[in-house]
């Protein structure tokens, strides 16, 4: 098996928003604000190559994003999907899968384009991965409380597409013979954490369970989960599981730190080592 960082930009979000009810006095000290409160996160994806199957994590937001909505992001930087994946020697219609953590629109953004006055699935020859409890939280009456990052232009026309398919909800789920599913529904109900065996070691995507390692202490969660208290239980287990099986996360928003291991501390389980998914 082989992995690819694929990079496709960064955006900002408010601090406060990213961080909750911790003070800024707290979490800015591994994720500085600028002027306007907003900090620097990374849409950082990632590409497996397992067998005969090329799997694309997430997609980034995406460049549909329409005027209206787009100046709340402050997307910037020179990395995009469709560079990343060149980078790497890859194309689009190379993807024979498009693995979805959740739905929200930094996630999912990519996964469709326009195309003339269509919009269409960015992955002519994929298949698209959710599950139908998540579906159907972000597309059966969604909440007020995320129906902003469910946007339907994201979604329906992967549904028309005929290429979408649904995983069981069952934790240890295998997807190929190299990754397994869990499920975690602090964020938002039943996303989805790969979990992946490489060069002997294990790596959890982490998605939104621990966007960047600030957000390794157990009461930093952001404002943005839809419960978060299970939040906080879902990050103690995991911690817990990764500290004992030597896991490896791997960060898709922290803009700074690509990988870290983890250490147990006087303060709980931290960061022990951060380093680049090429140097594991």
């Amino acid at each position: 098996m082989n992995l690819f960082t694929i990079n496709t930009g960064l955006f900002k979000l408010d601090g406060g928003a990213m961080f909750g009810v911790v003070p800024k006095a707290i979490w800015s000290k591994t994720n500085p604000a600028d002027d306007e409160n907003l900090c620097t996160l990374a849409m950082r994806c990632l590409l497996v190559q397992d067998e005969d199957r090329l799997i694309l994590i997430d997609t980034g937001i995406g460049t549909k994003l329409s005027p209206k909505v787009l100046p709340y992001y402050h997307l910037h930087g020179n990395d995009t999907l469709d560079k990343s994946l060149a980078d790497h020697g890859f194309h689009s219609d190379d993807i024979t899968d498009v693995f979805l953590t959740h739905l929200h629109v930094d996630h999912v953004g990519g996964a469709v384009i326009r195309k003339g006055n269509e919009l269409v699935p960015a992955f002519k020859n994929a298949t698209y991965w959710s599950n139908q409890k998540h579906w159907d939280w972000a597309t059966i009456d969604p909440n007020f409380r995320e129906k902003a990052s469910f946007l339907k232009e994201n979604l329906e026309p992967l549904q028309q597409s005929g290429k979408l398919k649904f995983l069981e909800v069952k934790d240890g789920i295998q997807f190929t013979p190299h990754m397994q599913v869990y499920f975690v529904s602090g964020h938002t109900q039943a996303m989805m954490l790969p979990l992946l065996q490489y060069k002997g070691r294990k790596i959890l995507y982490a998605a939104d369970l621990f966007p960047t390692t600030g957000h390794l202490p157990i009461a930093y969660v952001a404002a943005y989960d839809s419960f978060p208290l299970q939040a906080m239980n879902e990050k103690q287990l995991w911690l817990q599981k990764a500290l004992q099986e030597e896991c490896i996360l791997y960060f898709e928003h922290d803009a700074v730190n690509e990988c870290c291991t983890l250490q147990q501390t006087e303060k709980g389980i931290r960061v022990k080592d951060v380093f680049k998914l090429t140097d594991i």
